[in-house]
């Protein structure tokens, strides 16, 4: 596990008439405050490359589909500095997915149909507080 990262089982309530998904509250862990929250979604098979936030903390919910996301910390001062480490987030694996500044993300659609997430972000959009990379950047391979 990378250090600052935190998956956090969350509650699904299933009722006839219609399920409910937990997704976060201000008292949960990883909850540093409100900035944004959106949805994005990825196809099956379709990998979206390495971003890496330089002061926005990520709070990931695959409500519909499946995910695999992919970390890599290049934060030189961490003591897992240069590990790796992936998750399946889905409807199976309900969990969020908690990612401090400084950490390089790709994720990759699993689910036939759509795959969606919903990030509950601490901070509004800045494109100057991101940077990108292409995929062949960092090497990981999934099992």
């Amino acid at each position: 596990m990378i250090e600052g990262i935190i998956l956090t089982p969350l509650k699904q309530i299933f009722h006839p008439k219609g399920d409910v998904f937990h997704a976060m509250r201000k008292s949960d862990m990883g909850f540093i405050g409100f900035g944004e929250a959106y949805f994005s979604t990825v196809h099956v098979g379709d990998i979206k490359p390495w971003k890496k936030h330089l002061r926005m903390t990520l709070n990931l919910i695959v409500p519909v589909g499946k995910i695999r996301f992919v970390l890599y910390d290049d934060r030189t001062l961490s003591p897992t500095l240069g590990q790796t480490m992936s998750a399946e987030i889905g409807l199976d694996n309900y969990q969020r997915l908690t990612v401090p500044p400084g950490i390089w993300m790709a994720f990759e659609g699993l689910g036939e149909g759509l795959n969606l997430l919903l990030n509950v972000a601490d901070m509004e959009h800045d494109p100057d507080e991101v940077e990108r990379a292409e995929l062949e950047r960092f090497r990981y391979e999934t099992n």
